[in-house]
């Protein structure tokens, strides 16, 4: 695991979205997986700006997202679809047809998750991951538990994650409590994976993976198993009295 370290959440952004470019300039038909959320948002307007600069071209790389909420239309305006296609997609030249999220509103997610499963096998698997972390070490919508699924399926997210997501809504109870997500296995296949973090209140997390033990209540802490993980932080995340006191 490479560790990088930035001086704001700005430089975080462009140091990621460099890896990101290079994969699409190495392989123009690169499969790319995708998050959501804030920490990747100055990823995404680095990216978008080395487009306009015409550096990258989109018109045969595939996407995959990482999760999407459950009971969500595509068009409401927190859902993931909807957040990908204003922070990104409307800005590049990929093809609507290539970009794939799963289904929040199927209706059985057991047939869902096979399927999103399926046709990230048939597209090859994902060349390069970009991932966040969340405040109790979650990946993806992958919650700390005392097991964790392989493959896409639907989980009940903890109260923490639905409390640290309440500021994107009217108020907590109309944030969903539930989403489809990629499984660790799913993750973890991915050849190639880029993480980012912003701020002192992931700083735990982010010890918590690099430090502590491998277990299904620090998700994250499964990266330390994959051999090609960079992880991108700024100086607040990266606090050396964060360090001290890992969450698990």
């Amino acid at each position: 695991m490479i560790v990088k370290i930035c001086k704001t959440k700005e430089e975080v952004g462009q140091t990621a979205a460099a890896l990101c470019n290079a994969q699409i300039i190495k392989n123009p038909q690169s499969v790319l997986g995708l998050a959501t959320g804030s920490s990747v948002l100055t990823t995404y307007q680095a990216m978008v700006k080395a487009y306009n600069d015409g550096i990258t071209d989109y018109s045969q790389i595939v996407t995959y997202n990482l999760d999407e909420y459950c009971g969500l239309e595509s068009t409401h305006p927190q859902s993931y679809c909807y957040f990908m296609e204003e922070n990104l997609f409307k800005h590049i030249n990929i093809k609507p047809e290539n970009t794939n999220l799963p289904d929040g509103k199927a209706i059985d997610f057991s047939k869902e998750s096979q399927r999103y499963e399926d046709s990230i096998n048939s597209a090859g698997g994902i060349d390069l991951l970009l991932l966040g972390i969340g405040r109790n070490a979650h990946i993806a919508f992958n919650e700390p538990n005392t097991k964790l699924l392989d493959n896409t399926h639907r989980i009940e997210l903890a109260k923490s994650t639905v409390q640290a997501n309440a500021r994107f809504f009217e108020s907590e109870k109309d944030v969903p409590k539930a989403s489809i997500t990629m499984g660790i296995g799913t993750i973890m296949r991915s050849r190639t994976i880029v993480m980012v973090v912003s701020g002192s209140d992931k700083a735990e997390a982010l010890a918590a993976m690099k430090n502590g033990l491998i277990t299904p209540q620090c998700p994250a802490s499964f990266l330390q198993l994959h051999n090609n993980v960079t992880v991108i932080v700024d100086e607040a995340a990266a606090s050396q009295k964060a360090k001290s006191k890992p969450i698990c």
